[in-house]
Formats: structure tokens, C-alpha cells, sequence
């Protein structure tokens, strides 16, 4: 078996695109975007003839119910092209407008829009993860969203803080972004390449495994997904991981790669109790402390809003 084949036996495979063409040939089984993905995607001349005929089709909306409408029939059409798995339906990520990231009421407002577009358009909720922003604000609009029957997607997540405070919400799923807390970490340490490539250096698959087995010890049932992969030494250091959501570019890589893929994250045998929920201050007070995930999740929502206000443009020119 290849390494994609052997990896599949111990993470759910996740596609990280919005090309939904590409999908059938990795046997993805659930799918995620982000507005960079999208953009990319309606920027690419295989999707302008169907893009446009989107927007065709809501002439006279605004461009914030245009931008709505383009993310769901992605997200449609993504999920025509997935497998799904033996135990249940394929599920696509649509994420939330990172300019909201600091707004819990109007979060929880643009979840429930997308929610009833994809319901309108025949589709399983339960086949939908709303992905939205790991601060403060996101969090808490995703305990209401999960209250609703509505799963998230907390993306953007940098620390163990985050973690807690999604297990926290009992969210659905969160993302830890392995390559961008690798980057921080191997600029600030001043790593050379190969050290940059080394998986017990690397700390952004350090996080994951420190989340992984922080979850697992605690039995919280929120599943872990591994994002961000600069990598393929990144995604097998996590195999175990719950979910690995891949980029096209890497799941080529691993489908050619003949090497022995081993388990590297397995549950403690030692249950532990639950810790006490984190409040606000003390979650406001963890992120400011811990650099790194400070300034990446700052830096994440302002490249997701530039994504936003780009796709706004385009549509704005078509």
C-alpha cells in the first residue's frame, strides 16, 4: 500500500479544496474551504462559466447573499463528489465571514442563513460543519449552534487553550493548524531546514499530540483535525490523529510514497477527570500569554478577511 492507503487506516482523510473535480481521485471522505480556497477556485477558468452562472441566478441580491449562495453550491457540489465513510454521510466545512469573528449574535445569525441554504437545496445538515474563528466569540456561538443541532468546525486553533475551551462548548470538531504554528516556532527559533523537518522538533505536530491526548485522557468527544500541513512528515507524524484534512498537492505526495506508515497517536490508558470549564478571563488571559497563538490567530482572521473582501471584488466585477 501506498502511504495515503496506510494512513487511511488510522485518520479519517480529508480533502483541503474547494476543487471539488479533485476529490474522487483521493476517496476523500469529507471535505473543507476556507474563503482563500474559494477565491482561488472562482478565480480558476474550469469554474467561471459555473461561477457566473451562480450569480446569474441571484441578479439583484446583495453581494453578501451572492458570497452566501457561491459557499453553499460549492459545498453542494463538494459533497456529490465525496465517499463519505462506512459509518456515516461525507461532510463539508463552510466557513463563517471572518469579520465576524468578534461578533457571537451575528455568527450565530450567518450559520443559520448558510444552514437553511443548504437545506433548501436538499441537502443533510448533518453533512454540514459551520467553521468559524476559535476566539471567545466563536466558541460561544457554536455552544448556541450545537444547542440548535448545528455542528462547527473551530478553526484557526493555535493552543491547548482553545482546545479546552471548544471541549468546553462540546463542539463537533476542531482544526489545529499544524504549518502555521510550525512557522512561527521554526522563524522564531531560527531553525535550519532540516531541523525544520524534523517531526520531534516540530511543534505544531507537538500541539496536536498534546491536544490529542488531552482530549482522550478526558474522554471529551470533540474530534480532533489536523490542518495546515506544509508537509507530508507533518501528516504521518500524526497518524492517529481522529481527521487530517490534506491539500491536493500533499495527497498526491502520500499516494506515491511507499513508505511504512506506523500509529503515532494511540489514547492514554489513564482516564482523567474533566477540569473545571475556563472562563472568559482565564481564556483571554491564556491566549495573550501564549505568543504564538496570539498572533497567529490574529493574523489567520486578517488573511481570511482579505479572502472575503477579494471574493467581494470579484463578484462586485463580474
Amino acid at each position: 500500500m501506498n502511504a495515503l492507503e496506510q494512513l487511511r487506516r488510522y485518520s479519517t482523510i480529508v480533502a483541503d479544496t474547494a476543487d471539488y473535480h479533485t476529490l474522487e481521485k483521493f476517496s476523500a471522505t469529507d471535505a473543507t474551504t476556507n474563503p482563500s480556497l474559494i477565491l482561488k477556485a472562482t478565480q480558476s477558468t474550469q469554474y467561471q462559466q459555473w461561477r457566473d452562472h451562480v450569480l446569474r441566478a441571484h441578479t439583484g441580491k446583495s453581494v453578501a447573499e451572492k458570497i452566501d449562495a457561491l459557499l453553499v453550491s460549492f459545498g453542494v457540489e463538494i459533497l456529490r463528489h465525496l465517499k463519505g465513510s462506512d459509518t456515516r454521510k461525507a461532510r463539508v466545512s463552510t466557513e463563517v465571514d471572518a469579520r465576524l469573528s468578534f461578533d457571537t449574535h451575528a455568527t450565530v445569525h450567518k450559520a443559520r442563513q448558510l444552514i437553511a441554504l443548504y437545506r433548501a437545496a436538499g441537502v443533510d445538515t448533518a453533512q454540514v460543519l459551520i467553521k468559524i474563528a476559535s476566539t471567545w466569540e466563536g466558541i460561544q456561538a457554536a455552544r448556541i449552534l450545537r444547542g440548535e443541532g448545528i455542528a462547527c468546525n473551530l478553526t484557526l486553533l493555535f493552543s491547548l487553550a482553545q482546545a479546552r475551551a471548544c471541549a468546553d462548548a462540546d463542539v463537533q470538531l476542531i482544526s489545529p493548524f499544524v504549518g502555521r504554528v510550525s512557522d512561527w516556532n521554526a522563524h522564531k527559533q531560527k531553525l535550519t531546514a532540516a531541523e525544520f523537518g524534523d517531526p520531534a522538533r516540530d511543534q505544531g505536530v507537538q500541539l496536536v499530540s498534546a491536544i490529542y491526548q488531552y482530549y482522550k485522557a478526558r474522554a471529551i468527544t470533540t474530534e480532533i483535525m489536523g490542518a495546515s500541513f506544509r508537509n507530508t512528515r507533518q501528516v504521518l507524524a500524526l497518524a492517529g490523529c481522529d481527521l487530517l484534512t490534506i491539500s491536493p498537492n500533499l495527497l498526491e505526495q502520500l499516494q506515491q510514497e511507499t513508505v511504512t506508515v506506523p500509529v503515532r497517536l494511540t489514547p492514554p490508558k489513564t482516564a482523567i477527570a474533566r477540569d473545571a470549564a475556563m472562563s472568559e478571563v482565564e481564556f483571554r488571559f491564556a491566549l495573550n500569554q501564549d505568543e504564538m497563538a496570539h498572533d497567529k490567530l490574529a493574523e489567520g482572521i486578517r488573511l481570511f478577511v482579505d479572502a472575503a473582501q477579494e471574493l467581494e471584488k470579484m463578484i462586485e466585477s463580474v
